[in-house]
């Protein structure tokens, strides 16, 4: 069933339409000068003023936004060079730093508003600077779980819970909630989140979204409160569409001296872009991987209707002249590499090395920010994030390596055990990527449906071992639920293969369409308090 609704190219000039507004649409009104980027502004403030209060998909406004739109408007006045996100709204992770906003993390202990202190960066992180540079207007920061600790809610924000724009009794997914709420909910049109076990995809796949989780290295993560930002933590984008995703992805990919690491990006980002290789026609003859126990031992098995789901969207992707490849990691051992903690359906090896790199987080904010060290956060704060009843504490019991880190986390962390499984991982994935002749790897995003507010945890294929793998992966919708929950697939791939999943997935967006546009509902505010309408 085909559930996207017709794209809105914008409306009388002073009036444009901002639902499900994409890049191209912006561009050609802009072109035409159907609108002002100052008047597209306003109306998606308009929109976040109707309908935020019973979403709260943000943290922060940025009080500049009108004055950075009126400067793009004289730039197109000036007939300045512009790129495709020149003037373009989008939203930023809170976690993201963004010159002269607060950096909370979503953490009470960093939020005046909560009781704590603030912290302000006083440069951008790379990626906003890129944001910047190609002429996106940044609407506002995005709530998130304390620490970016959940992949299923941001129930534990100082900020208070978020809500799926889709339907606000189901979780909104985790950690990356506020942009997904906010981009799915066209409070903006596309957004910056972040991932170090899901939290790209989750909340994409709950809010029928794009997603890109980029090759680690691809996209720099410096001035990003981090998780594990020297093994695991990427950024990439949120979108309502596979194009404007790329677009997002060809601003923020490559190479900056503030993020060494990201050296490895040179020579993998394709000419021309990510936007160049789009075509109908890509998964013509694409051999796939399909799900299966090789990957996950046992394999955590998937709920009766997403395997009727998968299986349909076998069919859809056989149709454009894919070739199915069951199974492939069966006898491989791929699935014995991982680590079974009890009650919990997570990987976190690669996190050890977050007290380490949350000390040069805090060595970057600039020489007027509260705390430049742990130990200055742990005075400003009261408590430390590790330890005690800190939301990143639970990590330290399940890694002894981060245990050790903590007590000097200037000093570099031992992490030859962590590399040494990731390329265990990469040795058996690229074998069998080659022996098998798969262009990708295509799974269910999810297990079974997106939990409730108030349920069990997100169960996502993917979470762990892309992340520990370091590799690609994109997420596009695929369809609903019977109770109207999204069902998505993650097109998965080697390292740098962005280009060729995104082709593949927009070849399947191109042919479905099975993005859900949310029906946003609206507060009144009688004096006995608040009437969902």
């Amino acid at each position: 069933m085909n559930t996207t609704a017709p794209i809105a190219s914008g409306g009388l000039r002073g009036e444009p339409c901002v639902l499900e507004l994409s890049i191209t649409d912006i561009q050609h009104a802009y072109a035409s000068k159907s609108y002002t980027a100052e008047e597209l502004t306003r109306a998606f403030l308009d929109r976040i003023a109707e309908y935020e209060p019973l979403y709260n998909a943000f943290v922060t406004m940025n009080p500049l936004a009108l004055e950075d739109a009126k400067e793009i408007d004289r730039r197109f006045e000036c007939g300045e060079g512009v790129s495709p996100l020149t003037g373009v709204p989008v939203v930023v992770k809170d976690s993201i730093d963004v010159a002269g906003l607060p950096s909370t993390a979503g953490w009470e202990k960093l939020s005046s508003r909560a009781g704590g202190a603030d912290l302000v960066p006083s440069t951008d992180a790379p990626v906003i600077a890129r944001l910047r540079a190609a002429g996106a207007i940044i609407l506002g920061k995005t709530n998130m779980p304390s620490f970016g600790e959940s992949g299923t809610d941001a129930n534990t924000s100082w900020n208070g819970r978020t809500y799926n724009a889709v339907d606000r009794d189901l979780a909104p997914g985790g950690s990356s909630s506020g942009t997904a709420t906010a981009v799915s909910a066209s409070f903006a049109v596309v957004g910056l989140a972040g991932e170090t076990g899901g939290s790209i995809q989750n909340p994409a796949a709950a809010q029928s979204l794009v997603g890109v989780k980029p090759t680690f290295g691809l996209v720099p993560n410096a001035g990003v409160v981090p998780l594990a930002a020297s093994t695991r933590d990427v950024i990439g984008p949120h979108a309502k569409t596979i194009h404007d995703a790329a677009v997002v992805l060809d601003a923020l990919a490559g190479y900056t001296l503030e993020d060494p690491k990201t050296i490895a990006s040179i020579g993998n980002i394709p000419e021309g872009g990510y936007t160049a290789g789009l075509s109908e026609g890509a998964l013509q003859r694409k051999r796939i991987g399909l799900y299966g126990p090789g990957w996950r031992n046992p394999a955590l098995a998937l709920s009766e209707e997403t395997e009727r789901l998968y299986q349909r969207a076998i069919a859809e992707l056989q149709e454009r002249g894919a070739i199915a490849v069951p199974d492939p990691f069966a006898g491989s051992g791929f699935a014995d590499l991982a680590l079974r903690l009890p009650d919990v359906d997570y990987d976190p090896r690669g996190t050890e090395s977050v007290a380490y790199d949350l000390e040069q987080y805090l060595r970057r904010l600039g020489p007027n920010a509260a705390a430049h060290s742990i130990g200055e956060l742990v005075k400003l704060a009261g408590e430390s994030p590790l330890e005690g009843k800190g939301p990143l504490a639970w990590y330290v019991d399940a890694l002894p390596m981060l245990k050790a880190s903590i007590s000097n986390p200037a000093k570099v962390p031992d992490l030859s055990s962590f590399c040494a499984l990731r390329e265990k991982y990469l040795r058996i994935l690229n074998k069998i990527m080659q022996e098998k002749q798969l262009d990708a790897l295509v799974f269910p995003q999810m297990m079974y449906p997106v939990p409730s507010l108030f349920g069990e945890p997100y169960g996502a294929t993917t979470s762990s071992e892309i992340n520990i793998t370091g590799s690609p992966a994109v997420t596009v919708p695929a369809g609903a639920y019977r109770n109207g929950s999204p069902f998505s697939l993650v097109f998965v791939g080697r390292l740098w293969d962005e280009a060729k999943l995104l082709a593949m997935a927009f070849d399947y967006e191109q042919a479905t369409r099975y993005r859900i546009v949310p029906k946003l509902r609206v507060a009144s505010t009688p004096k006995d308090g608040v009437i969902v309408k």
